[in-house]
């Protein structure tokens, strides 16, 4: 099984959150949009800075990034 390690994405940094083992990309994915969920409710002045959560490989090749806020300020009414 693959390893896979989860970054906290700040700007142009690159934030290790640790490495896990998983059975595929689909559930390396779905345990990122979980980590981002979860900074984003004990972070959330990081949802403000466009901040995001990545995935890599032993590479450290990017296969799955999720923003901790996904709806752009924009869209958001108000």
């Amino acid at each position: 099984m693959p390893y896979y390690t989860f970054d906290l994405v700040v700007g142009d940094e690159f934030r290790n959150q640790g490495t896990i083992i998983l059975e595929d990309i689909s559930l390396a994915s779905d345990r990122a949009d979980q980590l981002a969920n979860e900074l984003s409710q004990v972070k959330p002045e990081l949802k403000a800075r466009g901040c995001a959560v990545r995935v890599t490989d032993i590479d450290r090749r990017e296969l799955y990034r999720t923003p901790l806020d996904p709806v752009p300020r924009w869209r958001r009414a108000g």
